[in-house]
């Protein structure tokens, strides 16, 4: 799955929370228009992926002009948002991959429906997100996000977190944390396995750090 870029127009803020924990579901970058702004962000020369069209209040003008984007860009996909009193006057576009989600959806739908628009055939697997308290791995990406910010780790802090939290309620020696995590070919002691255990745990905070559990004789486990 590849990273791709998402354009939002809408009049509204609406949309604006669930487009944000997508961003953290899937591998996407999002940019946000309004009717005043879309032209400076079609004109900047990014590209775009899908186009999600929140059309209420929105201008036949502005309509049109989106319209026409889309088109003149090979027929990007689009996904338009109605609301579920306005489905009878819904105009879906006639050429191109489209689909229609209702306002009222949850961001799960949302995901769905934007995966399969953006990557046909490979969407991004729900074992593809764990979610623990108030942290979200996305094991697609390699990202940790803590209340929805992202977590700067390391990529060995990110590969030992991610295997505990993958094969939770089970304790591991260092020297198989060792041999799992940092691979054959690691000669270093037991003791990074200590080190890096530590710096996780300050970075993902005190809600998350209390999963790790270190089992005194043993190693570590991630508790849920």
């Amino acid at each position: 799955m590849h990273h791709k870029n998402i354009l939002l127009i809408s009049g509204t803020t609406r949309l604006h929370d669930r487009m944000r924990e997508l961003s953290h579901a899937i591998d996407v970058s999002i940019a946000l228009a309004n009717e005043e702004t879309f032209s400076q962000a079609v004109s900047s020369g990014h590209e775009f992926d899908l186009v999600i069209l929140d059309a209420d209040g929105m201008s036949q003008d502005t309509l049109n002009a989106v319209d026409s984007f889309v088109a003149e860009n090979g027929f990007i996909p689009m996904l338009l948002v109605q609301d579920p009193d306005k489905l009878s006057t819904m105009r879906m576009p006639t050429q191109g991959k489209n689909d229609f989600i209702l306002s009222t959806a949850g961001v799960d739908e949302l995901e769905v429906r934007c995966s399969l628009l953006l990557w046909p055939g490979e969407e991004s697997a729900p074992a593809d997100i764990v979610t623990v308290d108030n942290m979200t791995i996305n094991l697609a990406t390699y990202q940790v996000y803590i209340d929805e910010k992202p977590v700067d780790l390391t990529l060995m802090e990110y590969s030992l977190l991610s295997f505990l939290a993958t094969h939770p309620s089970r304790a591991y020696s260092r020297e198989t944390l060792l041999h799992r995590v940092w691979g054959f070919e690691y000669c270093g002691g037991t003791r990074t396995v200590d080190v890096h255990i530590r710096r996780v745990r300050s970075k993902v905070g005190p809600q998350v750090a209390a999963h790790i559990v270190t089992i005194r004789g043993v190693g570590y486990l991630f508790r849920v």
